[in-house]
């Protein structure tokens, strides 16, 4: 019989495919639908909630087991087992989206409607046969994502960021803004984020370039991650907090918390949207002014995206050195130049100069991330902000990724190296006990 696709796991772990059948005169999607709503009637999801996560599989299993015996439908063993898990994933998860959740080498979900859902691996782009019931169907998904980080979805409000509690970020927009229906966006990290030793596995940095890295967070250098959407950004934040010593307190400001900080004396701060209203609303840069009166030894922001950029640069003035934030740019200079744009965003009336200043004296360092035509993400560039010549901030380029060819693959070849311009921070790592590594 003609069926629509779907993915299962096998036993080993791999994505094997089967066929939505037509069972009687009910379809397989008829059929959880309705299992799913025998389930809700016949049990107390409150008290569901409340069960260890075994026994609440277990719970489920069960009744989905007793109901589906109860019908005698003519379903085999793995269908059977199919429906109970989907049913689950239904009760307590996001659905058809779980099993793509599961898969650690998916690293965007991309549901453009109900039934055309694409998805990122290895840096490219796949369809999947995966899809909702309907339009309704993916709107309770997108409601339940954004109800659980204190978000609403409406009408009135048709677009949100949100998270999922591993970290990974959500982007939700539906109709009127969206033509063709809901559409969501997710952006996986995992409970797992990558540290700097699976970055040089993975060729985004090599082991030298590490190695500089911590010295210049220890050293208590400000840093400012720049790259496209999806060049790594957040990743590699991560990763470099890490170098952080575990004895210091530190703050991170973000619209929606993505970081996933190993430091045991780590204060986490989120936005918050205004209510129906239009009251209530708590930005980044509200968030960065408290969070100068909370003592704290390094800020970090998620992502400077406004006004919030003028407060940071001055955290970084007085005091507050050794603060990290990443910015969309495509080149350093231009992460720079979107600084002044923020900082005028304020409506402060500052100079050329003034602005340009601020930035020269509290930045030390940018660090342009990008993602190449294969799909890799890589460290392209190394700056240091060397000081002010009239009106404009110098810069002086330390470590670079020089490509040289496209192999038979299309891979990208090159190699990372130094420029031979030995940095000026290196005073910096003297004071804190460190020499610049031999390379340079």
């Amino acid at each position: 019989m003609a069926l629509r696709e779907r993915y299962v796991r096998d036993g080993d772990g791999t994505a094997a495919r089967l066929d939505d059948g037509i069972y009687g005169n009910q379809s397989f999607q008829e059929i959880k639908a309705r299992l799913h709503r025998a389930i809700i009637t016949r049990m107390d999801l409150k008290k569901l909630n409340a069960l260890p996560s075994d026994r609440l599989h277990t719970e489920v299993s069960r009744l989905a087991e007793d109901l589906l015996l109860a019908e005698n439908l003519p379903l085999s063993t793995i269908e059977r087992d199919r429906l109970v898990s989907e049913v689950h994933h239904e009760l307590f998860g996001l659905g058809p989206l779980e099993p793509l959740l599961s898969d650690p080498t998916i690293s965007d979900i991309l549901v453009n409607s109900h039934s055309n859902i694409y998805i990122e691996r290895k840096g490219k782009l796949e369809k999947t046969a995966i899809s909702f019931k309907d339009d309704e169907h993916l709107m309770r998904v997108i409601e339940r994502i954004v109800s659980t980080v204190g978000r609403r979805i409406d009408e009135a409000q048709p677009m949100v960021d949100a998270r999922l509690p591993d970290g990974s970020r959500v982007n939700a927009i539906i109709p009127p803004l969206a033509i063709d229906g809901p559409t969501l966006s997710i952006r996986r990290f995992g409970t797992d984020p990558l540290k700097m030793p699976a970055l040089i596995e993975n060729g985004a940095l090599t082991k030298e370039i590490a190695i500089l890295f911590e010295m210049c967070v220890r050293a208590r250098l400000n840093i400012i991650i720049s790259g496209g959407t999806g060049a790594g950004k957040t990743t590699l934040l991560n990763a470099m907090s890490a170098y952080i010593p575990a004895d210091e307190r530190i703050v991170t400001i973000e619209d929606s918390a993505e970081l996933q900080l190993q430091q045991p004396h780590c204060v986490r701060l989120e936005t918050r949207p205004s209510n129906i209203e239009g009251r209530g609303e708590i930005t980044q840069r509200d968030l960065v002014k408290n969070s100068l009166r909370m003592r704290p030894d390094r800020i970090v922001v998620g992502e400077v995206r406004g006004g919030e950029a003028i407060d940071m640069l001055q955290a970084m003035n007085t005091g507050h050195d050794g603060s990290l934030t990443t910015i969309h740019a495509n080149t350093p200079r231009d992460a720079l130049s979107r600084l002044e744009t923020m900082i005028q965003m304020t409506g402060m009336r500052l100079s050329d100069r003034a602005m340009r200043q601020q930035i020269a004296s509290a930045v030390n360092l940018v660090i342009q991330v990008a993602r190449l035509t294969d799909g890799t993400r890589r460290i392209v560039s190394i700056y240091e902000i060397t000081g002010m010549e009239g009106e404009t901030i110098t810069m002086q380029e330390i470590f670079l990724f020089e490509r040289t060819s496209v192999d038979a693959n299309g891979k990208v070849v090159g190699r990372f190296r130094t420029t031979g311009i030995r940095p000026r921070f290196a005073e910096r790592l003297k004071q804190y006990g460190m020499q610049l590594p031999a390379f340079f």
